[in-house]
């Protein structure tokens, strides 16, 4: 486990530095797959409404990675991990995220492929990314890798990477505001650090940080209505989803393509083929739809030139009071167009649950008694926000003929 002769930093806007110490870190940072997440936005489709989020998948790991560091200043986590784990925590923060593709989420959805597990994957089979974890001892790739896969072996670290206030949601909760001048989006990171405890094996905190707790949820419930689930970005993403369909649909027809599809086909006939799948980011797809704006394939040229145009497709509220009008525009489509041209999409959110099976699924706050309690129990705002229940927006997008 050995350091630098001299800490490295990487100047960042919401944090001043980002502290590297160990040697094992440089060189994750320095890896082919570590700087291809340079090459993949963090917002894709909401960039189309908030121009100023150009930030990628690279610096919201950096960021992820340092919040962890300042975890480690806590000394309840401190001393709850020995050197190995405080290492292994730092490096499943910095590779959460290394097994994203290309516009991330889109393409999950209709690839069907995971990229946590691919991420997990990854660190285990990829050459060089196991050779450099491999310094620390032969079975450390397998341990950040069952972190990612959420295996229950290092429960705190998990809890701290992925749960209801973990480092990944600190990072890009704050980090995505800032990029889309958003207003709400703040979070007191500094405070939720400082009233941090362990107790039992749990992250927990103190009863005089709630106001921050709540703060952030609040935050976390707007930045998803205001900015992720912004519809305009949502439009976006069903364009660029069904281009993906379009181009499944036509290579399982044996449509002569003149671009280099390659890749995306062996993905799409093998999604566990690793190779091709770490070739697809967001400047070679980019570069294949523009492509395909002089396809042969009218549907294809269509939707990649809405895509790269920003003709953003039209939305409406599905419901009642638009049922016959979204019939009307829907029977306006013939069979193929409305496969391609249309979509029912639903999405909800809360503002706190705390139902999940999952350790690390609730918040838990520490008495000045020393006794733990519910966040729900702690604060009224979060119990009626959970009372008010979970808020959804069916909407029905179409690309207008």
């Amino acid at each position: 486990m050995n350091k630098l002769t001299k800490q490295q930093v990487f100047k960042d806007p919401l944090y001043g530095f980002i502290h590297v110490d160990y040697q094992v870190i440089k060189r994750l940072i320095d890896s082919f797959l570590f700087q291809r997440l340079r090459r993949i936005r963090q917002l894709s489709g909401v960039q189309m409404v908030f121009h100023g989020a150009e930030h990628s998948r690279f610096s919201h790991s950096l960021g992820v990675y340092e919040i962890a560091n300042r975890f480690l200043t806590v000394p309840d986590i401190k001393s709850a991990l020995d050197e190995r784990k405080q290492l292994l925590f730092l490096c499943a923060a910095l590779l959460h995220d290394i097994g994203h593709g290309a516009y991330s989420h889109a393409f999950e959805d209709v690839f069907g492929v995971d990229h946590e597990k691919i991420g997990a994957r990854l660190i285990v089979e990829d050459k060089e990314l196991r050779s450099i974890l491999d310094s620390i001892d032969l079975t450390f790739a397998m341990d950040v890798a069952s972190i990612l896969r959420k295996e229950k072996k290092y429960l705190l670290i998990e809890q701290l990477i992925s749960s209801q206030l973990d480092v990944d949601r600190l990072d890009y909760l704050e980090r995505d505001a800032y990029f889309t001048g958003a207003a709400y989006g703040h979070i007191d990171v500094d405070r939720l650090i400082r009233v941090l405890y362990i107790r039992d094996g749990q992250v927990v905190f103190k009863l005089s940080g709630i106001h921050a707790i709540e703060n952030y949820l609040i935050a976390r419930y707007h930045m998803y209505w205001q900015v992720y689930y912004h519809p305009v970005a949502r439009a976006y993403e069903v364009n660029l989803e069904k281009i993906y369909l379009r181009v499944k649909d036509l290579l399982l027809q044996d449509y002569p393509f003149l671009s280099n599809v390659e890749p995306l086909k062996k993905v799409i006939e093998n999604p566990s083929d690793l190779e091709n799948y770490i070739q697809m980011d967001d400047f070679y797809m980019n570069g294949l739809i523009a492509s395909f704006t002089r396809s042969n394939d009218p549907i294809l040229r269509k939707l990649s030139y809405d895509f790269l145009n920003r003709k953003i497709w039209k939305y409406m509220d599905q419901n009642e009071e638009n049922r016959e009008k979204i019939e009307q525009i829907v029977s306006s489509y013939s069979d193929e167009e409305k496969r391609y041209f249309t979509s029912y999409r639903t999405v909800q959110n809360s503002t706190y649950h705390d139902s999940g099976e999952n350790f690390g699924d609730q918040i838990f706050i520490l008495l000045e008694n020393g006794k733990v309690s519910p966040l729900k129990v702690q604060s009224k705002i979060i119990e009626s926000l959970m009372l008010s229940g979970t808020k959804t927006d069916p909407k029905f997008f179409y690309q207008k003929p």
